[in-house]
């Protein structure tokens, strides 16, 4: 019998817990397909000093590296926290199909765990977020994104 949406999250939830067990932050992400976990992770962003370090993210490095295949169309994660804004982009550019999530952001907010202000700051235009995105091409440069292509066709 294929282990059902409750039971892949019962083992994100744990992943989460165990991490945090250990000093780490308490989200964890399994990453299924068909049925069958393609990647587990937890939050390692304590440990290793790098703010990407979400389970979600990681979880989906895990599965693309072992498909050897930046797409993961027809996956589902199961993230036992909200997932953040730069986790769902990498949702939605590898193609992952669904999301299931334990605890929200507003579960979160008293300990220091939401997103839900940077997802309000992305609803502003690029130019009006409190991050300054402003163009700067040097004099004279142009055509990388033609080379790129016709590198792509070959000789």
């Amino acid at each position: 019998m294929e282990p059902s949406n409750e039971e892949f999250m019962r083992e994100a939830i744990a992943l989460a817990r165990a991490n945090a067990g250990s000093g780490g932050r308490p989200f964890g992400a399994v990453l299924v397909r068909d049925g069958q976990v393609l990647a587990r992770a937890v939050n390692e962003v304590i440990q290793t000093n790098d703010p990407t370090a979400h389970a979600e993210l990681l979880a989906i490095r895990k599965a693309s590296q072992g498909l050897r295949s930046a797409s993961l169309r027809g996956c589902v994660i199961y993230a036992s926290g909200h997932p953040c804004p730069m986790c769902l982009a990498a949702m939605h550019l590898c193609g992952i199909q669904g999301a299931f999530f334990a605890y929200s952001n507003e579960e979160g907010e008293a300990f220091g765990l939401s997103t839900a202000s940077l997802y309000a700051q992305l609803t502003r235009g690029p130019q009006g977020q409190s991050l300054p995105l402003r163009p700067l091409r040097p004099a004279g440069e142009q055509g990388l994104y033609d080379a790129w292509k016709r590198q792509q066709r070959g000789p």
